[in-house]
């Protein structure tokens, strides 16, 4: 159930995600974002106080994705993706 609702909500505003076959994790594109992975992950950490893993730290087949874990509470999961949801449509819309 975290692991639909996750997905979907990534795909669901524009960044890519395929399902894990296993793992707690998930790894959407942020590259329409036109952001690094680095300055996507810092800028919510400030903006909206959700972390996520930059890409690039797995190497750099990674850079323009991020990591996610969905290993907490459902909660947790819809606060997060409407907080990622705001930052991207921000984004998009150059506020």
């Amino acid at each position: 159930m975290r692991r639909r609702l996750v997905v979907d909500g990534f795909n669901e505003m524009g960044l890519s995600c395929f399902e894990p076959l296993g793992a707690f994790y998930v790894f959407p594109c942020i590259k329409s974002t036109g952001l690094t992975s680095e300055e996507f992950c810092t800028r919510l950490i400030m903006e909206k106080h959700v972390a996520v893993v930059p890409g690039n730290a797995f190497g750099e087949c990674g850079e323009g994705f991020v990591r996610v874990s969905y290993s907490y509470s459902l909660k947790h999961l819809k606060v997060a993706l409407t907080r990622i949801r705001e930052f991207v449509e921000e984004l998009h819309h150059g506020d």
